[in-house]
């Protein structure tokens, strides 16, 4: 296996710049998701990490080697595409087997490499079958097992399960990770799901725009994210956001002082703070108080959902019990715990009290 490098990367389309300056450091053998809004250059920077796109300035490094002009088929990366790319007229086992064969593998390897892959994948059964005899989630784990029996040192995938429908998307991320454990492999994969990236990544890469907003651990990214894109892009719901101003230590919405005092220069910020972390009734002390009322309630069984006007085209949403019974046209007395708040300047990054 081996860590991944990219220092300084460009890539241009005439003159529009896809990629901006991008470094990164994927650690040996870790699980790194890729993810943001379509557009923001995540598989454009996985397909030049395969060699698929040459990048206009920068460098690329895999296991210590310089890679940024060696062919794909020579940077030892096994790629998973989310169309699958099976040949149809072939079996599963001649799919897995195919890119062996070109490669010169003698029979013994092969076949060696595909019954540990299909034992894996669970795929024992399968390997006779043609693509069009398999289900959407099977044809998936073909292509994954085409990719594990070249041994490549980084795998790279491309959105694989968007093609897969939601009950079958939350098997395939379970059965992913088992795999990464199992392999002890480095993997990058690329999503816009953020969901999927909280729940298999051990590092997460927002990318906004062609440049990386943030890099770090999932639960690092939920509770401290640098900038307010972070903050809005990660969690679901997401974030909620007031403005709010701040002038001589104490903070305002729509000219209603919050309650206590804040050690931030006055000026305009964003306030944020997510869903669950929102308290409806009598609190203590330590919180901020808001008033709103109740538009939409989506009752989920085990939890509660309050789409909540807090003001003339503002609205937040509070997470509840299940069983909370509310209302529309309910008021609500909001509590905003001071260590669960997030502040961001007008450029969106954030800010902490007696500080930046």
């Amino acid at each position: 296996m081996a860590e991944v490098t990219l220092t300084s990367i460009d890539k241009h389309y005439g003159d529009f710049q896809a990629l901006k300056e991008v470094s990164l450091a994927v650690p040996d053998g870790s699980f790194t998701v890729f993810v943001g809004p379509s557009g923001c250059g995540k598989s454009t920077l996985l397909r030049a990490i395969a060699g698929l796109e040459e990048i206009s300035a920068g460098s690329i490094g895999i296991g210590g080697q310089d890679v940024t002009t060696v062919p794909p088929s020579d940077r030892g990366v096994g790629m998973v595409f989310q169309s699958y790319a099976l040949y149809p007229h072939m079996t599963v086992r001649e799919n897995m087997e195919f890119g062996l064969k070109i490669g010169g593998e003698k029979r013994e390897v092969r076949e060696q490499r595909i019954a540990e892959a299909a034992r894996i994948l669970r795929l024992g059964d399968y390997l006779e079958r043609r693509p069009s005899q398999l289900s959407g989630g099977q044809r998936q784990r073909v292509a994954i097992g085409r990719a594990i029996v070249k041994q490549p040192r980084v795998f790279l995938f491309d959105e694989p399960l968007s093609n897969l429908d939601a009950k079958l998307r939350i098997q395939m991320r379970v059965e992913l990770e088992a795999l990464h454990h199992t392999l002890g492999a480095t993997m990058i994969y690329v999503t816009h799901d953020q969901v999927e990236a909280m729940t298999m990544a051990d590092q997460i890469v927002v990318l906004n725009e062609g440049e990386i907003e943030q890099v770090g651990p999932p639960l690092e990214l939920y509770h401290r994210p640098a900038t307010r894109f972070v903050a809005d892009f990660i969690g679901a719901p997401s974030m909620n956001f007031l403005a709010v101003g701040m002038t001589g230590g104490v903070a305002s919405y729509r000219g209603t002082p919050l309650g206590g005092t804040w050690e931030l220069p006055d000026g305009e910020y964003t306030l944020g703070i997510r869903p669950e972390h929102l308290r409806a009734g009598s609190g203590g002390a330590e919180e901020v108080r808001l008033s709103a009322t109740v538009r939409v309630v989506e009752q989920l069984g085990g939890e509660t959902y309050l789409h909540a006007e807090t003001g003339p085209g503002d609205s937040l949403v509070v997470r509840t019990e299940g069983d909370r019974g509310s209302r529309v046209g309910e008021e609500l007395d909001l509590g905003l715990p001071r260590d669960r708040v997030h502040l961001f300047d007008r450029s969106g990054a954030r800010v902490e009290e007696g500080g930046a």
